[in-house]
């Protein structure tokens, strides 16, 4: 490790939210895939002592909109929905290869769904989500890893769990250049046989990009870019065809560090554009404790 890095808890401190965005997978959620990381994500050290993370996210997400076929944002059902992600990482450098770092965590999602339209609400555990991510240093100011998880069908039906098992993998990377840094991934989510539309959905393909410049140690604003599309597949059970869907988001927040293991982030994203797709409108959240 270099000398000028900082120490353990400080160093991955961001990067506690490596798989947050994998919440996404739940369908109550109209939010681009993996949309919650922030700058500094993926800007990893190697040759660590072990250590841990927990890390709370909160999204807000106003649905009452979405982009129709012909890419229109229309008026739909007035359906808001909040999403918890508890997450549990443990990171450590394997003795055999100092040069790589590992993590492994858990993710479990706690939903909640209101739709004002129909009087109707409903809230439970989503489908939890675990795996391993892996990364080394190309250089002193960049980082290049690969991640997978798996989501397990074992959530509450009433908020859309318990029917398919995903696996959620992608590329990532992190570039410093002075005060400016820039993160991002890209990937894919694989889909096993959904028994509820007796098929298999397409492959999502999703990116995400984080540019973040620090105005001192503590204060770091950002814009974000995300990115996702999945190609048209047949719902056999409903027999209709569900249409091709992608949606383009932007957004800007600020990330707050301080006592050298903790941070909050906070972001707002909204779609810029799309296709046969929820409108993202959202609030994020992000607390992040390493220890």
């Amino acid at each position: 490790m270099q000398e000028e890095k900082p120490c353990r808890a400080a160093a991955l401190l961001a990067f506690a939210a490596l798989a947050g965005g994998l919440g996404a997978a739940t369908p109550a959620q109209a939010q681009v895939t993996l949309d919650v990381i922030g700058p500094h994500e993926y800007d990893l050290p190697v040759d660590f002592k072990p250590f841990n993370v927990f890390v709370q996210y909160a999204t807000f997400e106003d649905g009452r909109r979405l982009w129709d076929a012909d890419g229109d944002r229309r008026r739909t059902s007035a359906t808001h929905t909040i999403i918890g992600l508890s997450k549990y990482v443990h990171f450590w450098t394997p003795e055999s290869n100092p040069k790589m770092g590992l993590a492994y965590e858990v993710i479990v999602p706690e939903v909640g769904v209101r739709n004002s339209d129909a009087r109707t609400s409903a809230s439970g555990i989503g489908d939890p989500i675990t795996g391993l991510a892996l990364w080394y240093k190309p250089t002193a100011n960049s980082t290049l890893g690969f991640q997978s998880f798996m989501q397990l069908p074992v959530g509450d039906k009433d908020i859309g769990g318990g029917d398919v098992w995903k696996n959620l993998s992608s590329l990532f990377w992190d570039v410093q250049f002075g005060k400016l840094t820039y993160t991002a991934d890209a990937g894919f989510v694989f889909f096993g046989e959904s028994t509820a539309a007796d098929a298999r959905p397409a492959t999502v393909f999703h990116t995400n990009h984080r540019l973040g410049y620090q105005l001192n140690n503590v204060i770091e604003p950002f814009v974000a870019l995300d990115y996702e599309r999945q190609d048209g597949w047949k719902n056999r059970a409903a027999g209709v065809k569900v249409a091709d869907s992608h949606e383009t988001t932007a957004g800007a927040g600020v990330m707050f560090k301080y006592y050298g293991n903790q941070s909050l982030t906070v972001r707002y994203s909204r779609g810029i554009d799309g296709e046969s797709h929820g409108a993202t409108d959202s609030i994020n959240l992000k607390y992040v404790y390493a220890w």
